[in-house]
């Protein structure tokens, strides 16, 4: 009953602040009297933008869209505004979180929410208490952290604290099972629906249309672009919608002809409140988030209002159902007893407290805990905002600027990759996949993710032909895009159980096997499966191809038949929207190799930026071919025993590529490339022959000493030679002339393309960032924390940037760091250009969790011939400088 007359009051509070959207809003009460109620407002017949969800993700679009100067905007809402989850949600807003796009996400909603008050005359509930977030062992301290230094360089206050400092902040916490805690004093509450209908107001006012109990059926396409939108009101015309429909997104985006795939999916969440305490909590106490009891614990008028994420969660609405608003699901005490547990060991004091209601209300997850936003693949103008996994009142204010940026300027003013539609594919949107999914997910918001963890959920979904060969011989696998790779392979005699269940931050069980890998890269011969790379031929009857590949990609295409090229595929800012290698294999003919996750976004970017010209065929050949990469100095030798065919240096030179048979198939794409800097090639072998030709090259090269391995050592040795990967070191806001790869681009190849000014200025004015190699110096490898990736870096004692990627090189015995450099100007913060001076001349430090490690910077990979001499004196130092 409070919960719902503070609803109503919300509602009347807005309703009475904004008399323009009173006279436009929709009623379709039936009245009990024989009065007619007043005929709603009709449709506008056409519009610039048609939003379809009123809640936290909807409003805050709306917003920001007409904050950007956008005023044609209809917002429409099935029910009545912030009524679906946006009611339901708990008002925490916590910047505490480990990707760095979600933490900004979430600093902009803090400062947004703040001031929204005074903009709109609408009461939020805006409250600033702090939040402590608790930990019960070493590791989850080591997580918070790891977080802790996140939020310190990005200027947010933050400190770790002891046990008695979160006693003394809180009192009625018990401290007895604690090591620590991070204390963020300026995370707040608010009343999210209140919040919702703030940014509806000055929405309203800026000249956004808003009706309530208006249905979206589904969105009208022609020829791949929205053209409107089908209502239960009638049709809107429009050239942009975004479906912020939250747990029904899913079926709005399965409901048209073109078919939007929003993979989402909604389970139970638990909360319980209380009547308020003897002494009532003040209003200012902190926010507890306690993630190894999984619960969080709020002041709630002078009460407390708690929930969690269980171990064994409920998902719903698998089949469908599209029930208006949320109604109140059923009450489970059962279900919530460990969560209430754990609330009660936690707050012993309250045994005696009177529960006012147990909630529970759905919420919508997504398959990798991070939230979707962007545009479709499939359908231009079609915008999506959803998934917030929980937390939608901390990512609203974020997530709806970003998108707004995204549909006015063409590109957000971050890099949102990781939150990008366009990283999942059609088949993460099977229900039962999904179901799946979202049952482990839930209960991983509260779980400890060390490095390199993996989805235990869908997975041999997509496979190599080798896979059971491989799987039989010791693989232990991840999975990228669905698609399953191998990390490194278990010899005989190893505990496989207890190499799978080791999760640490310090150096990991598989240490060895991975040395022994790269050991058998750098010394014989390694095979390496990479199906999973993304795989395109492009091809015309003309010169069609060419010329289109010429204006899509920096470097010089127009080489010689046979010839490789790296390239990268830029945006108009000169960013990355993908790193590849293209093979001319005859005139007219293009074979397009790019990351495995680019899938998707890479088909979209072709798609959208080639013309649509009948005689130039693209085709995705991704599951045709199946790639054998052969990586080091006797690769050589068991290639040419296979083909009888010369590959020396002298007949098959670096960046070649030529068809040959390899044993008894035909056919075989091979490339003189390894993607590691080690001599070697990769073999795309038509998938009915891969078996045969993997056996045959396993079979010709025992005499050569030939092992399987897998991403773990490409992966250490491609970071020691300093190669960029994209999604981890270039992104869409990197150029190549920020990464030294400026060798890559041909500003002068006699035609324009997609980047070029943007280069020529920065190769005209210099560049504001970096790519550099750090060598840790201090480290010992054996008893610090590791370095993973977005760890801080520090030049002369200030913050310059972070880490993009990292892995420790058994060739330097070293860890190496790659991150970007930024400069600061002291006094101002203003960025400066970063020259090769200020890179050389500085003394640089990373910090792990926050411990600081002495580094070495170069902007070019050391040779592998880096002395060791000086190693056994710096060891032998090292452990007293770390003091």
């Amino acid at each position: 009953a409070a919960r719902m007359f503070l609803r109503l009051l919300s509602d009347v509070r807005w309703r009475a602040a904004n008399p323009r959207w009173r006279r436009m809003t929709t009623c379709s009460r039936r009245s009990t009297s024989s009065t007619a109620e007043p005929h709603p407002l009709s449709l506008p017949a056409q519009a610039q933008v048609v939003i379809c969800g009123g809640g936290i993700m909807g409003t805050s679009v709306a917003y920001h869209l007409s904050k950007l100067g956008w005023k044609d905007i209809v917002l429409l809402e099935q029910g009545r505004l912030a009524a679906g989850t946006t009611r339901f949600c708990a008002g925490i807003v916590s910047t505490a979180r480990p990707v760095s796009i979600e933490l900004k996400m979430a600093d902009y909603s803090n400062k947004l929410y703040q001031q929204l008050e005074q903009e709109t005359g609408i009461k939020t509930g805006y409250m600033k208490t702090g939040s402590i977030s608790l930990a019960q062992t070493q590791d989850r301290l080591i997580s918070l952290k790891r977080i802790a230094s996140s939020l310190n360089v990005m200027g947010i206050p933050c400190e770790i604290i002891t046990p008695k400092q979160v006693a003394q902040l809180h009192p009625l916490i018990n401290i007895h099972d604690l090591v620590g805690a991070m204390y963020v004093p300026e995370d707040a509450l608010v009343s999210s629906a209140d919040v919702s209908l703030a940014l509806a107001t000055a929405a309203s006012r800026n000249g956004v249309q808003i009706h309530e109990r208006t249905s979206v059926s589904h969105v009208l396409v022609q020829k791949g672009r929205v053209t409107g939108v089908e209502t239960d009101r009638g049709q809107i015309s429009c050239q942009y919608f975004v479906n912020c429909a939250g747990q029904w997104a899913y079926e709005l985006g399965h409901s048209g002809e073109e078919q939007v795939s929003i993979p989402v999916h909604a389970c139970e969440h638990f909360y319980l409140l209380t009547y308020p305490l003897k002494e009532p909590l003040a209003s200012s106490v902190p926010t507890i988030v306690d993630p190894d009891g999984r619960i969080y614990i709020r002041n709630w008028q002078g009460g407390i209002l708690s929930g969690g994420f269980e171990k064994n969660p409920k998902p719903l609405f698998t089949e469908g159902r599209n029930q208006l608003e949320i109604q109140h699901l059923q009450e489970d005490w059962d279900h919530f007893e460990p969560l209430l547990s754990a609330l009660l060991r936690r707050m012993p004091g309250l045994e005696a407290l009177q529960i006012m209601q147990l909630v529970n209300c759905p919420e919508t997850f997504t398959p990798d805990m991070r939230c979707i936003m962007g545009e479709s693949p499939t359908v231009r103008g079609y915008f999506v905002l959803a998934g917030m996994n929980s937390a939608g009142i901390s990512y609203g204010g974020g997530a709806g600027k970003y998108l707004a940026e995204w549909m006015v300027n063409g590109y957000p003013s971050e890099n949102v990759w990781p939150l990008d539609l366009k990283r999942f594919g059609t088949l993460q949107s099977s229900r039962t996949f999904l179901r799946h999914r979202v049952m482990e997910v839930m209960p991983l918001i509260c779980d400890l993710k060390v490095p390199r963890w993996d989805f235990q959920t869908g997975r041999q979904l997509r496979t190599s032909p080798l896979y059971d060969r491989l799987d039989a011989q010791g693989a232990r696998w991840m999975e990228k895009h669905g698609f399953e790779r191998v990390k490194y392979f278990v010899p005989p005699g190893k505990d496989l159980l207890d190499l799978d269940q080791s999760k640490t931050f310090y150096k990991p069980d598989w240490f060895d096997i991975v040395g022994s890998e790269v050991k058998c890269c750098k010394e014989a011969v390694c095979v390496i499966d990479m199906s999973s790379f993304t795989k395109f031929e492009i091809s015309s009857t003309g010169d069609q191809a060419l010329e289109s590949l010429q204006y899509l990609f920096s470097n010089d295409l127009d080489v010689p038949v046979g010839h490789v090229v790296h390239t990268g595929m830029l945006n108009e800012q000169g960013g990355y929207e993908n790193d590849c290698s293209i093979a001319r294999l005859n005139k007219r003919s293009f074979f397009m190799i790019s990351p495995t996750d680019q899938q998707v976004h890479c088909w979209a970017w072709l798609k959208n930026h080639l013309p649509s010209d009948s005689n130039l065929t693209v085709e995705d050949v991704t599951w045709k071919y199946t790639a054998l990469n052969l990586i080091g100095p006797r690769a050589v030798d068991v290639l040419s025993e296979l083909s009888y065919a010369p590959v020396t240096p002298e007949h098959f030179p670096s960046l070649f590529c030529k068809e040959m048979s390899v044993g008894y198939a035909n056919g075989i794409r091979v490339m003189s490339i390894t993607h590691t800097g080690e001599p070697g090639f990769v073999l795309y072998i038509p998938i009915e022959y891969a078996l045969h030709v993997y056996n045959e090259v396993m079979n010709m090269g025992q005499k050569y000493g030939i092992r399987n391995a897998g991403y773990y050592a490409l992966r250490s040795l491609r970071i020691e030679k300093f190669f960029a990967f994209w999604g981890q070191d270039l992104d869409a806001f990197t150029t190549p002339m920020e990464c030294g790869r400026e060798f890559q681009v041909k500003l002068e190849k006699g035609m324009e393309f997609i980047g070029q000014e943007a280069l020529l200025e920065q190769k005209q004015n210099g560049v504001y960032k970096r790519f550099t190699m750090f060598i840790l110096e201090d480290h010992d490898t054996d008893m610090d924390l590791w370095p993973w990736w977005g760890e801080p870096i520090f030049r002369n004692g200030r913050y310059v940037g972070k880490t993009t990627s990292s892995a420790y090189s058994y060739t330097l015995e070293r860890h190496v760091c790659l991150g970007f450099v930024h400069h600061f100007d002291e006094k101002t913060g203003e960025e400066l250009v970063v020259t090769t001076d200020f890179i050389n001349q500085g003394d640089y430090e990373i910090n792990i969790a926050g411990q600081r490690f002495q580094a070495k910077a170069k902007l070019y990979p050391f040779s592998s011939l880096f002395t060791h001499r000086r190693r056994k004196d710096e060891m032998e130092l090292s452990g007293y400088q770390r003091e």
